[in-house]
């Protein structure tokens, strides 16, 4: 039997498949290079600096100690995990599928959605903008992140239109609304943000619910471990565990989880209908949603640390922002690295590298990135600081704002 979606799988010959593989500029090809595009743009995330950053920065639970628990990198495996055996079963792109996932949290910030909060704080009354991670991801996609070429020159990394499509699209609550492609390209700056917006691609769409698919039975199991559950909501898991038709929690796992939402999905999606779960998967999903954020999200010790990272955003925004001065912002840097030495330096190295042409330094000269910033526009020089936090570790966030208040 034909998978139900093989025909609408993008693949040449399909009426978008020209614009899905639209990139800034063409790319370069090795000799005797087997890969698809979609294929290519995967090892280009996947070699980036910005997806290595991954393993250092929150899923849920902050700068874990605990190598067992989640960090970034992991969900966004489980993501696209899920993603391609989704896109596998339906028929559609898997290598489109494993690309938009592998980068869809490329530019999260720093301890996850409260770190993302911060920022967009700090953007909001600096700038007047706010700061969203989809967004990001695709402004590090396109713009800030680089590999070496041929020749020992970077690049930026120049990936499909289909691709950072999906990236820019947000996860949503699956409710009982399908989830399909949008019929037009257009700018992907209108639609970063958006969070009716939808995928250019059936891809995109099963990267979009395979999101948090990903992610439920993940924080039930961290929590479990790091014992934040009272014994009566172990006991509300326990009689949500009979949905499963399972008599113990212990069999309620991230796994078990995906593939009841996996298959279901699989099942109950459509060309017609579009891609959905069954009515009482839906409800279960929002039960076990609600559930996470009420006892694990919101949980009293995380947000103890909520509150430290905004302490350690904050202090890293207004010592960097202190140094701004026109004409002496780059040597006000400089002198900062006595007292700050990780801190400062790589945020000097970040200045030259994406500064105007006329900020000619060794490290500069190998880089053909966009050169986004001016040092001596005050908004720019906000706007590099946001960058750069955006791109930390937690570690090394903790670390830069160690630097900052020790003696």
């Amino acid at each position: 039997m034909e998978p139900a979606f093989l025909s609408e799988a993008m693949r040449p010959g399909h009426p978008k498949w020209e614009q899905a593989i639209t990139r800034f500029e063409p790319l370069y090809a090795r000799q005797g290079d087997l890969r698809s595009d979609f294929a290519r743009d995967y090892n280009r995330i996947l070699h980036s600096t910005a997806f290595r950053r991954l393993k250092h920065k929150t899923q849920v639970f902050y700068a874990t100690q605990n190598d067992h628990v989640c960090t970034r990198i992991e969900h966004v495996n489980h993501v696209t995990a899920v993603a391609r055996t989704i896109a596998e079963t339906l028929g559609l792109n898997a290598e489109l599928t494993s690309a938009i996932a592998i980068g869809h949290d490329l530019g999260h910030a720093p301890f996850g959605h409260a770190g993302e909060r911060h920022i967009s704080r700090i953007a909001e009354t600096e700038l007047g903008s706010r700061f969203r991670h989809e967004r990001n991801s695709l402004h590090f996609m396109d713009r800030i992140e680089t590999l070496e070429a041929p020749g020992g020159v970077h690049y930026n990394l120049n990936l499909t239109y289909a691709v950072r499509d999906g990236v820019v699209s947000p996860c949503g609550q699956i409710g009982n609304t399908p989830v399909r492609p949008r019929d037009t390209a257009g700018s992907l700056e209108q639609f970063s943000g958006n969070t009716t917006a939808e995928p250019f691609t059936w891809e995109g769409a099963v990267v979009k619910i395979s999101d948090r698919i990903a992610s439920l039975g993940r924080d039930i199991e961290d929590a479990i471990r790091l014992k934040i559950l009272t014994k009566d909501e172990l006991k509300h898991l326990r009689s949500l565990a009979q949905r499963f038709g399972e008599s113990t929690f212990r069999h309620i796992n991230n796994s078990l989880l995906m593939q009841v939402f996996i298959n279901d999905l699989c099942r109950s999606s459509s060309l017609e209908g579009g891609l959905r779960l069954s009515n009482a998967n839906v409800e279960l999903m929002a039960e076990l949603t609600e559930f996470n954020y009420r006892h694990i999200h919101f949980h009293e010790r995380l947000a103890y640390f909520v509150e430290y990272a905004e302490l350690i955003v904050n202090t890293i925004f207004k010592r960097l922002k202190a140094t701004y001065q026109p004409d002496k912002s780059l040597s006000n840097v400089n002198q900062l690295r006595e007292a700050c030495p990780a801190l400062a330096g790589t945020f000097y190295d970040w200045l030259i590298k994406y500064g105007y042409p006329s900020l000619r330094r060794t490290i500069s000269l190998k880089y053909m990135a966009d050169r986004l910033y001016n040092p001596d526009d005050e908004a720019d020089y906000t706007r590099a600081i946001l960058d750069y936090i955006s791109g930390m570790t937690d570690s090394f966030a903790i670390k830069a704002f160690e630097e900052i208040v020790s003696f």
